[in-house]
């Protein structure tokens, strides 16, 4: 479908718009004038136009057409639907330009915490950080956004969306090397799992990525770890992560490579691991003397 009209369509609206906007004179002297009436209509024609670019797929032109409109909601006092207006310039920005959807969303952030709500303001610092993941490939700066997002959730007492905030910066503080960063909060979240009938199957999971963490730092620490894991959650002995951790460590104090690859490949045939399993196996690996560096 030719959507090139209505392209034509939303930049003479974008036009008239601007009239209107600079008839109603100053934003604040056209308050006490008939301009006030005259930019909220400029505003309601900001909207229009922005979702025509977006059926022309003019994403850049969209997001400039919400973001006008943004600017008058928040002259107007209108804060709920200047957010909207910036979520929504955000989301258009986000098929074009990153760092101007990351500048919308972080305006709307701004917006959400100012009116005290946090589980919406949670919500967008997650789209930046996926954008940070995904488009810029700034891991420290997606962490940093995760990390806001799980205090804003913690707050607001939405535990389980925390704990998956938690997640993705514990799998990133281990590709990056923070091991103790990523141990604490796979110990945390662990904790917080093992209790809850439903959830209880992951925490295995958790306590196998901490002490995959250890393992890398110091062997002793991992054997430790896992002694405690055990005591914490008696579930953990049966599983067979803490089973491959055993032989693992077996491997590892004997200095047999052949021994540990032969335990990741029997555990992978059954359950397979994925690329974090994998690096860090790797690493762990590589510390055995006069070994391949790889688990094939």
């Amino acid at each position: 479908m030719d959507n090139s009209g209505k392209e034509k369509e939303a930049v003479q609206l974008m036009a008239d718009a601007d009239k209107k906007v600079k008839s109603a004179g100053s934003f604040l002297g056209g308050m006490f004038g008939g301009g006030h009436h005259k930019v909220e209509e400029a505003c309601e024609m900001y909207c229009r136009a922005a979702n025509m670019f977006k059926m022309a797929k003019n994403w850049s032109a969209s997001g400039n057409a919400f973001c006008k409109a943004a600017r008058i909601h928040m002259q107007l006092q209108n804060k709920h639907d200047c957010a909207t207006s910036f979520i929504d310039a955000g989301n258009a920005y986000k098929k074009s330009d990153p760092n101007e959807a990351i500048k919308c969303l972080n305006a709307a952030i701004d917006i959400y915490t100012d009116m005290g709500r946090f589980t919406i303001a949670a919500k967008h610092h997650i789209s930046i950080a996926e954008i940070y993941e995904s488009e810029l490939v700034d891991i420290e700066k997606a962490i940093a956004h995760y990390e806001q997002a799980a205090d804003y959730y913690k707050g607001e007492e939405s535990n389980s969306s925390a704990n998956k905030c938690l997640l993705k910066v514990g799998g990133y503080c281990a590709q990056l090397e923070q091991y103790q960063k990523a141990i604490e909060i796979y110990e945390q979240v662990g904790a917080n799992t093992m209790d809850n009938p439903l959830l209880k199957y992951s925490a295995k999971e958790y306590f196998f990525k901490a002490s995959l963490c250890h393992f890398i730092v110091d062997e002793l620490n991992a054997k430790i770890a896992v002694e405690k894991y055990e005591e914490m959650f008696p579930a953990f002995s049966d599983s067979r992560e803490c089973k491959l951790l055993k032989k693992l460590l077996e491997a590892h104090e004997e200095q047999n490579s052949e021994a540990f690859t032969e335990a990741v490949k029997e555990f992978d045939s059954i359950s397979r691991l994925d690329q974090w399993h994998t690096t860090l196996l790797l690493r762990i690996k590589k510390t055995i003397q006069g070994d391949e560096g790889d688990l094939k």
